[in-house]
């Protein structure tokens, strides 16, 4: 069983004028077994010696060079694994407090969720016709 927390963040203009208001829940990750709880993590790393190449080589055959963000990525991934949580504070079901709830789609936080993203990720990139490095 995991629990959460509220985060709570002010977003400002370049300005400094205040944007908006953000709140996420954020799961405590940190209270998952291993074994228990999960069964792997894995968040894949470039070497900087990788983009040095890439980059070169980009640049030598005037290949064009984009940049991908992907806003709230862990939240596009459904998890193949069950995961049971408690009750978000301030969203608790009050004729049944003692209910949990089923995590359909990875948090921030989740122990899986890099590996579940980097999973979709790659899974879609093979699918456009790229080929994994090794």
């Amino acid at each position: 069983m995991v629990t959460g927390k509220w985060i709570f963040k002010h977003k400002f203009n370049v300005d400094g004028s205040l944007e908006r208001y953000k709140a996420r829940w954020v799961l405590r990750g940190f209270t998952q077994c291993p074994g228990v709880d999960f069964a792997e993590t894995f968040s894949p790393v470039v070497k900087p010696a990788t983009v040095r190449t890439v980059l070169s080589l980009a640049l030598s055959r005037r290949w064009p060079i984009h940049q991908l963000d992907v806003k709230n990525a862990f939240l596009h991934v459904t998890l193949t694994e069950t995961v049971y949580f408690m009750q978000a504070s301030g969203f608790e079901d009050s004729t049944h407090p003692d209910f949990v709830c089923r995590l359909n789609k990875s948090l921030h936080g989740l122990k899986e969720a890099p590996r579940t993203w980097y999973s979709r990720f790659a899974t879609h990139l093979v699918s456009l016709g790229f080929v994994e490095a090794k």
